[in-house]
């Protein structure tokens, strides 16, 4: 479930592409499914749920990782933890705290304001990077066939791949086209001004 929300999650910001009005229509329709209140608290336990078996499997598998597919499943879902628990804590904060719109200007405003684009360029190009090495890191273990000629190591790395380019695409959209996204005053808030 939290693998398909990711997925749709991940769409909705590469449609950004097509500008922050278009996204912002994309995450209504579906803010329609996961912000129902069953479907939000089921994603939020999922989250909780991945980020307690995720390090406590870390913990578990601290000396067993020695090849560089259990040390890339390792270290990203590392990453994907502490992720999830300032991402979610953040939206979370801003729809209760903040009482702002968590839509595409809450997550662009400090993607696209230096100096804290530092932190947001390296953060989210890490996360995504991080849910496709994680995604293919499980493939490489569980995958026991070749598909098209493809080994699993293969067909890994390719899955790995994608989520390289699929990041670059992403920020071309989060950061319109690269030149900028002027953010509304009212998320001034989470940049400081």
């Amino acid at each position: 479930m939290l693998a398909i929300f990711t997925g749709l999650h991940l769409f909705n910001h590469l449609y950004s592409i097509a500008g922050a009005d278009q996204h912002i229509e994309v995450m209504k329709s579906l803010r329609l499914v996961y912000r129902d209140i069953l479907v939000e608290a089921i994603l939020l336990m999922a989250v909780l749920l991945q980020i307690m078996s995720g390090i406590k499997l870390f913990k578990k598998n601290r000396k067993a990782a020695v090849s560089k597919i259990d040390k890339l499943h390792r270290w990203t879902g590392l990453y994907l933890a502490a992720f999830f628990i300032i991402h979610v804590g953040s939206v979370l904060a801003g729809r209760t705290v903040l009482h702002l719109d968590t839509n595409f200007y809450y997550g662009v405003a400090g993607l696209n304001t230096f100096p804290f684009n530092l932190f947001f360029i390296p953060y989210y190009a890490l996360a995504t990077i991080s849910f496709f090495g994680h995604m293919a890191a499980i493939h490489s273990k569980k995958m026991k066939q070749a598909v098209f000629g493809w080994t699993p190591q293969r067909q890994a790395k390719a899955i790995l791949g994608f989520g390289i380019i699929l990041t670059a695409f992403l920020f071309y959209g989060l950061t319109n086209r690269f030149r900028g996204v002027e953010v509304p005053t009212e998320y001034n808030v989470l940049i400081g001004k």
